[in-house]
């Protein structure tokens, strides 16, 4: 056998993120239904930043990433001391695992929760805990009921990917409350930007009185995906400690100019969430008319629910054979029966419900 270099056992029992397809059949022209990516594009004073940063090239970031914390502090009323930037959220949430859970250690997360979770927690040693969901949305009494002495950390995605479904904010404290104060709670809240439920909490007020909550957010779904662009609001000894293991140029120069635009042109933000509640809302009613089961989202894509597992295989192909590419979400969440379909426009919208017109059964269940 030969001798050659081997990564951490742990390591390869991970099972590596897969994104959404992005391509058709071959003379097919695809539409990207699949990624949960902004509808409307980037926002115009975004994509000027992100050009005149061309000029710049051969200077480093500034390493804090002030630029884009002044802005997120100035629109979201916060100390910029008290955001850290990365690049897209998910580089924060692997390092808040590497800060936080060790070997022996358990993080608790829903039973459809965003699958980076399982990923972070195995790589850093630690044990993930899945606790079941009460129809799609995470339950706060099995949350607490699976944390045990060994429960360092706890993600809820809030609204969910898959699901897009979310718990309200009295939800939110009930959980924080049932929690030691040594058990971190990651507050991911990615979708905030396209939620319209009254009864939301992004999780800032929690993060203003507790010190082991944190709030992670991202850019990726309001049009800038490409850039990857991620930011968490903590306590200040949290903040303390991740910057103390972050790359010291991890979020580069055109992404922190792009962001700090996209931050404040908070009429583009406006105009993306209002389309994304109304193609949303006709989506789901439209589906629903043909007897297909919508989860009710907080999020910009709907999760449909079909019969059973071979139906919604069959109704992937008859999308994909005219180019409507959508997120299949049964290996990476188990959820065989389901498609997960992002907001597009308004052609995109209206094809996915012809396609699907024949794919429902009355009283479907599922």
């Amino acid at each position: 056998m030969t001798l050659r270099p081997t990564p951490q056992p742990r390591l390869l029992s991970i099972a590596p993120y897969v994104p959404g397809r992005s391509t058709a059949k071959p003379g097919v022209k695809a539409t990207k239904l699949s990624s949960n990516e902004s509808p409307l594009g980037a926002s115009p004073r975004a994509i000027a930043a992100y050009k005149a940063a061309a000029e710049h090239l051969e200077v480093y970031p500034e390493g804090s990433s002030k630029i884009l914390r002044t802005a997120l502090g100035e629109v979201h009323g916060l100390d910029p001391e008290r955001i850290i930037c990365g690049n897209g959220s998910d580089d924060l949430l692997h390092l808040l695992a590497q800060a936080y859970l060790g070997d022996g250690d358990e993080a608790v997360m829903s039973q459809y929760g965003f699958s980076v979770y399982p990923i972070v927690t195995k790589a850093a040693g630690a044990s993930i805990v899945m606790a079941p969901e009460a129809d799609y949305s995470a339950d706060v009494d099995a949350l607490l009921d699976a944390v045990t002495e060994r429960t360092r950390l706890v993600f809820l995605a809030n609204p969910n990917n898959p699901t897009g479904t979310y718990i309200g904010a009295a939800e939110l404290a009930r959980l924080h409350a049932g929690l030691r104060p040594d058990i971190l709670l990651v507050i991911d809240s990615a979708y905030a930007e396209y939620v319209t439920a009254d009864d939301y909490d992004v999780g800032i007020d929690l993060v203003n009185r507790a010190e082991n909550v944190v709030m992670v957010r991202t850019f990726s779904k309001m049009g800038l995906a490409a850039i990857r662009i991620g930011w968490m609001y903590g306590p200040a000894h949290l903040i303390d400690a991740i910057n103390r293991i972050r790359g010291p140029f991890n979020v580069n120069l055109p992404a922190q100019l792009a962001g700090a635009e996209a931050t404040r042109d908070v009429e583009f933000t406006a105009k993306l969430k209002s389309y994304n509640a109304q193609w949303r809302g006709w989506l789901a009613r439209s589906l629903g008319s043909n007897s297909l089961r919508v989860i009710p989202s907080q999020a910009n894509f709907v999760l449909v629910l079909f019969n059973d597992a071979e139906t919604a295989q069959r109704a992937f192909e008859a999308l994909l054979e005219v180019g409507l590419i959508v997120r299949e979400v049964s290996g990476s969440y188990g959820i065989p029966n389901g498609l997960r379909i992002s907001i597009g426009g308004e052609a995109a919208m209206r094809g996915v419900v012809a396609v699907l017109k024949d794919f429902g059964a009355a009283g479907a269940e599922a």
